[in-house]
């Protein structure tokens, strides 16, 4: 994309600021620029977070229903998923996914917790303790 290309369309997503991107300029060099993003862009990510709210929200629900761990349903709401969790984690992607077992939730170290909950900066006691449905 050019230089003079590059849109501006103040998408609702970027809260009023701004990414960094590369364009061609005039001499058909390649330089770092800024975008306030363009509606496409925004019609997309909008799709993308709906799609991890639902996640969450069906996550939230197992949680309380015991099929699953705190884990699954935070890894949502900070918009990731497994893979992501697991490389930020240090861990593999079949690992998380275990975790999210309440039986080998229950059993994981205290430093792991706090791995966790560093991650999706929330406290370990929250980790532990998710919350009834009145409190979501």
């Amino acid at each position: 994309m050019k230089l003079s290309e590059v849109p501006q369309d103040d998408i609702q997503t970027f809260h009023g600021e701004k990414k960094a991107l590369f364009a061609v300029d005039d001499q058909g060099h390649y330089v770092q620029t800024t975008t306030q993003g363009w509606d496409a862009e925004e019609t997309v990510l909008r799709e993308v977070i709906d799609d991890f709210e639902e996640k969450a929200k069906a996550a939230a629900l197992r949680v309380r229903q015991q099929e699953t761990s705190p884990i699954e349903y935070f890894m949502f709401k900070r918009w990731m998923d497994p893979l992501t969790l697991a490389q930020a984690m240090g861990f593999y992607r079949w690992q998380v996914k275990r975790h999210f077992k309440p039986a080998v939730f229950r059993k994981l170290k205290d430093e792991t917790l706090r791995e966790y909950a560093r991650i999706f900066r929330i406290s370990a006691e929250e980790l532990r303790h998710f919350p009834g449905e009145d409190d979501c």
